[in-house]
């Protein structure tokens, strides 16, 4: 297939490098035009994925039309608040047969829609069958190095959420397909927020009994709010709900966990995003869900808690502690 990859960040970059691997004609779209051309230099994303070779087949542009023009499948890598104003740019005749695949984990904050959501919002004439995304427990870092990795493919056909599945599909990196796209894209978006609340509790020094609770009830409140939004709930057991969300909360290359985990050692969250060079989709998603929880009338006592400390400086032992405190629940 002839595949693009638009955003070449650490993800962006490493899935290029495993669509050629699985042997198609792949293009890297980057938006800034120096760090295009220092990629197509250097073959190596030296602020995003560090010691990783783009081999020299890969095609790396800053060219939008020329990446989209004549493509089977389009990646989208780009983070959730920046990927509408890319879409907007690009022509509907350039994508009316192409295959649209989301990689991006997170709920646009204006307006609340998923990835896939705003895509057809932008195009109407997109075809829902058109569209799918990506999902599941798949750090950069690991992937780039080869290491096993099980992600799931979502699509509202399945016919072409099993096109996706085959696209990327190989020895290390194994894809399972879906047609609950919204409730893998919610599953992978919501993860984000537990994570901060993860991190919180690693930084202000709790055991890991503290974080298996959130971890529990943290899929508890992902379950509850994407049910009420029509997804399906064997989705949030599966890979983009508990599989994304353990390895989000546990692993030490995870950004969300890291802010978090930052904010708990008495940091605030500006000087903390303000030393990141990635994006901690999770932040913007902490507002994105606090809000969908009070449009259903959903109860997320982490989501809320985490969204106080972010944005209303609440202290993370206080918020713990009303956790604790709150009246008896049945499990």
């Amino acid at each position: 297939m002839k595949v693009s990859v638009l955003g070449a960040g650490g993800w962006g970059t490493t899935l290029a490098v495993l669509l050629h691997y699985n042997g198609h004609t792949v293009t890297l779209w980057e938006y800034k035009k120096a760090y295009a051309r220092e990629l197509a230099r250097r073959r190596e994303n030296k602020i995003y994925l560090p010691g990783i070779n783009i081999p020299d087949e890969i095609r790396i542009t800053s060219d939008l039309e020329d990446s989209t023009i004549h493509k089977n499948l389009i990646v989208l890598a780009v983070p959730s608040q920046f990927l509408r104003k890319v879409v907007e740019k690009i022509e509907y005749q350039s994508i009316k047969d192409t295959i649209l695949v989301s990689v991006s984990k997170g709920i646009e904050k204006e307006t609340l829609m998923t990835m896939s959501q705003m895509m057809k919002d932008v195009h109407h004439r997109l075809d829902k069958n058109q569209i799918g995304v990506l999902s599941g427990p798949s750090h950069a870092e690991e992937v780039s190095k080869r290491v096993p990795t099980a992600v799931v493919a979502a699509s509202v056909s399945k016919e072409t959420s099993k096109t996706i599945q085959s696209v990327f599909m190989n020895s290390y990196f194994r894809v399972y397909s879906s047609t609950d796209i919204l409730g893998v894209e919610l599953g992978g978006a919501f993860k984000n927020v537990i994570a901060i609340g993860a991190g919180i509790i690693d930084g202000a020094g709790f055991g890991d009994n503290t974080k298996a609770a959130i971890m529990t009830r943290g899929v508890a409140e992902i379950s509850r709010l994407g049910l009420v939004m029509g997804a399906r709930p064997e989705t949030f057991a599966g890979l983009s709900g508990m599989g994304d969300l353990i390895v989000t909360c546990m692993s030490r290359h995870s950004r969300n966990r890291y802010v978090g985990e930052q904010i708990g050692k008495g940091k605030n969250l500006k000087e903390v995003l303000k030393s990141m060079e990635m994006v901690a989709e999770g932040v913007e998603t902490t507002k994105s869900v606090n809000q969908l929880a009070e449009k259903y009338k959903v109860e997320t006592p982490i989501a809320n808690e985490v969204y106080k400390i972010l944005f209303e400086d609440k202290d993370p032992i206080k918020a713990t502690n009303d956790l604790m405190n709150r009246d008896m629940k049945f499990e």
